[in-house]
């Protein structure tokens, strides 16, 4: 495919060789031979009048010009693709369609298994990528990504369906509560070191805001990226964590977790939603992919009762 007598597959080149700056690596991820890669990387080099890519030491390193069209040829991309993906209709039991989502640990371990039951019944051919959000704040944020999974009411804008309702609680080991339910947690939560779950700079996640309520300044002795791993890293230690109560549950049959309430007074809900970009709201495909993932994810839309 052509447009004004440039080849748009040497788009996909120009993107593949800006982001990974190597042009046996760039060839490999398009299946292409190292000679016609390296034809390629000629013909844009013509095109744009500069050598993009340059060898300093042992490196390959972009050129300010390569710096500028990364992302922007990273985003044509999105958009050519998306553009050729759309059809007047969307059979999702004869699609072998690969659609992307961004989402936590959290919230992938959630709702991977009921859309997979889904998915068996309703379209086998179909195959749902999960990938880590974006390490950085996302304000309008739609990512590149077919749908992005994220909290509501933390500076996400723009079209979205809840697909599950959570509350926080803490976890220790049980070495250090005798009795949860008569044990004081917020003094556990003031005097504990805690290890907390990161999701990028200046993140305000829903157990930090908890923590605000409870005027509790935490001393912070680890931390991860996303909840997952949190009650694995309490068990056997000296360590406290505020974690999803649905994640909770999944740690309890370990004798060494106990699960804390907190106070209803400072109960934070941690409600995630699917989030897509608003342009792409009439793609049939899009339709059927957030259709699947409400009906596939209603049981956890609930509200989840204490334990």
């Amino acid at each position: 495919m052509a447009l004004g007598g440039l080849d748009l597959n040497l788009l996909r080149t120009l993107q593949a060789l800006l982001d990974t700056r190597n042009v046996t690596r760039a060839g490999e991820r398009l299946h292409l031979s190292q000679p016609a890669t390296s034809a390629a990387l000629a013909k844009l080099r013509r095109h744009f009048d500069d050598e993009l890519l340059v060898r300093v030491g042992r490196d390959m390193q972009l050129t300010p010009l390569a710096q500028t069209l990364l992302p922007l040829s990273t985003e044509a991309l999105i958009h050519v693709e998306r553009t050729f993906d759309v059809r007047a209709e969307f059979d999702a039991a004869s699609s072998d369609r690969r659609f992307s989502v961004r989402a936590s640990d959290y919230a992938t371990c959630m709702v991977n298994e009921p859309m997979r039951r889904l998915l068996a019944k309703e379209a086998p051919g179909i195959s749902v990528d999960f990938a880590p959000p974006p390490r950085e704040r996302l304000v309008s944020g739609i990512t590149e990504a077919d749908l992005l999974v994220a909290p509501v009411g933390f500076g996400m804008n723009g079209p979205h369906d809840v697909v599950l309702r959570d509350h926080f609680v803490a976890v220790v080991s049980r070495a250090h509560v005798l009795d949860p339910a008569e044990c004081d947690v917020v003094k556990l939560l003031a005097e504990m070191p805690h290890v907390v779950g990161t999701f990028g700079e200046g993140i305000v996640t829903p157990a930090d805001r908890l923590l605000e309520q409870l005027d509790i300044r935490r001393h912070v002795a680890a931390a991860v990226n996303g909840f997952l791993s949190l009650p694995m890293l309490v068990s056997g230690t000296d360590l406290i964590a505020l974690v999803p109560l649905r994640l909770a549950r999944r740690f309890e049959a370990l004798d060494d977790i106990a699960v804390l309430d907190i106070p209803e007074s400072a109960s934070t809900p941690l409600v995630e939603a699917i989030w897509w970009d608003p342009a792409r709201t009439a793609d049939p495909a899009l339709q059927w992919l957030r259709g699947a993932f409400v009906r596939a994810c209603e049981p956890l839309s609930r509200e989840l009762p204490d334990a």
